[in-house]
């Protein structure tokens, strides 16, 4: 149980008869309180006297005392604290007298212990673990613990400590620098005097200066391998006086600021701490509610670890409501967290949790950057770029961007590649709760809108433009530009979830307009990946055409939809939405529209094998766009004819309508995707005229420039047609990779 004889009296006897009395090994004691072992049995057999506060205090808490018992424990240490000599009785030295800058030469001490205890229900971080042992090694390393507020990066490292270095040094210091408190940050010299003090030197040879007690710390620090700890530190310059001397000395910094400047003047080495794991997560809650109770509801235990990010601070909150509530299911408390407007809310208890944890950091930050902070919390997606933040705080985007890096070196915001930022979602729903001003939605949604149009504009040069602006549209102050067809489809691709979640919150917010004028940008990738469900979406924005009563937007709206629903095989709703479009845009005479809607409506015909009625309506299309003189769906109509006439075996024809829609225009440095099918069309009616040698020529090139486009659809339909027609061994190698990329493509 214990080791050696108790003191007869004093502190010693004390300790030991409180340990005996709560049942407790000195190993266990000392676990669970943080003190070394051979630490407690010096202070029961009488050889350490007076403990420091500190320790004292981790002792109390440690046995359980209450407060009356705490305060005997403290009073009885602080009888054995040595006390200042008075000046009039020191002795005078045998020499000379020290010159008056010397250092204080500190009395003999145990190894001073000032952290605090093992943080209990931890939990994981083996590779968070390992990495600040790595950077824990070499010459007086400083590493920088980094993460956002509640992310665990106290507890870390003190279990580090703790665990896994407890002999490892001659002293371990321990400082919270409080850099992101209520309750103010400590005077620079009360924490060097509280470590001078843990290192020998009596209260009556302490420095007066900061400036001395940071030199007379560095020298004592210089022969020694100490651990020095400063925890939540507000900026370097907060920490450079407190580093120690000694080149086997390593000094921990905890931060939810990056601190690059420490990086720059003290190679400071970075160690990143980000949310927990599912697993990770309910162990978190089985170390708090126990095993069994955890392992009885799986699903809903996952879910709560989802619900709180994986945030150790939200978890532990969590887990702390449902200890008080023994008889509450995780499946209730999961249900209470999905509601958003609530979640925050039961993230705190008390004076601490996740808003509280995020206020602090905020208040750290200058006015304006906090009011940005708010703003973007308006982004209805999950990931934008600097346009989008300009967009939401009406300002210029390099303005944005100095603001969105500044947040993320307070971890407020995560860079998830080049430009592109994210919140996490507790952080998120808390800059929703916050102030913003007028408009920021609305902003964001036209920014997405001229957006939309610039990109249509560079995937498919000399199209009309998709549709008039809104009257109250809130133009950005600048607009990305695209260089070519490649760069509007890579924004498009990257930008796709966050503008399906604008659709959604602009139809939430009765915005119909914007609803269904951010979906009709996005035509060009539906174009090249028609077959990844669309058909929501596009439901979507023809309920916000209608609601915005726009003939013309329904009309466009529906035929697209139709086309959709087409590729999808779902022949019925495709005609009948199909149907719709061309008589609502025959109404309202607009030619174009009419011609766009016959064009798809001739695809579900020849789907159906009324190849006649397909081509007819496409003759009709090419009519309706001469007479609006747009040579653009002239072209389309023109294409998609060639394509019924050469399924029908009408070769002349098709060929002929194939060639004189080819000679139209020249889109060189685009990926002309009519123009790919149009040479699909020449290469299957020369093998049909019996050319066989040309055929396969204007097929190959164009599986070629539908493979270097990355037109999957494209690539897969011209390589079957060659394989009908070629022996070429490699031909089936590229088709089965065609067919692999457009089945796996996300």
């Amino acid at each position: 149980m214990g080791t050696g004889t108790p003191a007869t009296g004093g502190f010693g006897a004390l300790l030991h008869g409180l340990r005996m009395r709560a049942g407790l090994s000195q190993e266990e004691l000392a676990h669970t309180s943080g003190v070394s072992v051979r630490a407690l049995s010096d202070m029961e057999r009488g050889r350490s006297r007076g403990p420091q506060r500190r320790t004292v205090r981790a002792l109390a808490e440690a046995l359980g005392l209450d407060a009356a018992g705490a305060r005997e424990l403290e009073h009885i240490a602080s009888l054995g604290r040595p006390r200042p000599t008075p000046a009039a009785e020191v002795a005078p030295p045998p020499a000379a007298v020290p010159y008056a800058g010397a250092p204080a030469e500190p009395a003999p001490v145990e190894a001073p212990d000032l952290l605090p205890r093992a943080p209990r229900g931890f939990h994981g971080r083996a590779p968070e673990l390992a990495a600040l042992s790595r950077a824990a090694t070499g010459e007086a390393p400083v590493c920088l613990v980094i993460g956002p507020a509640g992310v665990g990066k106290t507890a870390l490292v003190l279990h580090w400590a703790h665990r896994g270095h407890a002999g490892a040094f001659d002293g371990r210091l321990y400082a919270d620098l409080r850099g992101f408190g209520d309750t103010g940050e400590p005077a620079l010299l009360e924490v060097l005097r509280e470590f001078l003090s843990a290192l020998g030197v009596p209260q009556h040879r302490m420095p007066e200066s900061a400036n001395a007690a940071a030199g007379l710390f560095r020298s004592l620090a210089a022969d020694r391998r100490l651990l020095v700890v400063l925890d939540n530190a507000r900026d370097s310059e907060q920490v450079r006086p407190l580093l120690p001397g000694g080149g086997r000395c390593v000094t921990v910094v905890t931060s939810r600021h990056r601190l690059p400047g420490l990086i720059v003047t003290d190679s400071a080495r970075p160690v990143a701490v980000d949310v927990l794991g599912p697993e990770d997560g309910t162990s978190l809650l089985s170390g708090v509610l126990g095993v069994e109770r955890v392992a009885d509801e799986p699903v809903a235990a996952r879910r709560l670890a989802e619900l709180c990010g994986g945030l150790p601070l939200a978890l532990r909150v969590v887990a702390a409501r449902l200890a008080q509530r023994p008889g509450r299911s995780l499946e209730a408390m999961a249900a209470e967290l999905s509601d958003e407007n609530r979640r925050l809310a039961l993230l705190d208890v008390e004076d601490s949790g996740v808003r509280a944890a995020l206020r602090l950091t905020l208040h750290q930050l200058p006015e304006e950057v906090s009011r940005r902070f708010a703003q973007l919390g308006r982004h209805p997606g999950t990931h934008l770029d600097r346009y989008a933040a300009a967009a939401l705080a009406d300002t210029d985007p390099l303005s944005a961007e100095t603001t969105l890096e500044r947040l993320a070196t307070a971890h407020l915001l995560t860079e998830t590649g080049p430009g592109r930022w994210t919140m996490h979602d507790l952080v998120r729903l808390y800059a929703r709760s916050l102030e913003a001003g007028p408009d920021p939605l609305r902003r964001v949604l036209d920014h997405y809108v001229a957006t939309g149009l610039a990109a249509v504009a560079a995937a498919e040069p000399g199209n009309e433009e998709c549709f008039p602006l809104p009257a109250d549209h809130l133009p950005p102050r600048s607009v990305r530009e695209f260089t070519d067809r490649s760069a509007a489809v890579a924004w498009y691709a990257a930008e796709r979830d966050d503008l399906t979640q604008a659709v959604a919150a602009a139809h939430a917010a009765g915005l119909h307009g914007r609803t269904w004028r951010i979906v009709l940008t996005m035509w060009p990738l539906i174009v090249w990946r028609v077959r990844d469900g669309w058909a929501p979406l596009l439901e979507t924005a023809l309920e916000g055409a209608r609601a915005d009563d726009d003939r013309h937007a329904e009309s466009r709206v529906l035929n697209v939809l139709g086309w959709v629903l087409v590729e999808e095989g779902r022949m019925a709703e495709a005609l009948t939405h199909l149907g719709a479009a061309s008589d609502l845009a025959a109404r309202s005479g607009d030619a174009v529209a009419e011609a766009n809607a016959l064009i798809v409506l001739g695809v579900a015909r020849s789907q159906l094998g009324r190849l006649d009625e397909a081509a007819e309506g496409c003759e009709r299309a090419v009519e309706l766009a001469r007479k609006a003189e747009d040579r653009t769906i002239e072209r389309l109509a023109m294409q998609h004819l060639a394509r019924h006439r050469a399924d029908s075996g009408k070769w002349h024809q098709a060929l002929h309508t194939a060639t004189e829609a080819l000679s139209f225009e020249d889109r060189t440095g685009t990926t002309d995707i009519p123009g790919i099918l149009l040479l699909m069309v020449q290469g299957e009616a020369l093998l049909g005229l019996g050319d066989e040698a040309e055929g396969i020529r204007r097929l190959e090139r164009a599986a070629r420039e539908a493979e270097s486009a990355g037109y999957e659809d494209g690539a897969v339909r011209a390589l079957r047609a060659l394989l009908r027609a070629s022996t070429d061994p490699d031909l089936q190698a590229r088709y089965d990779a065609a067919v692999t990329r457009l089945t796996t493509r996300t």
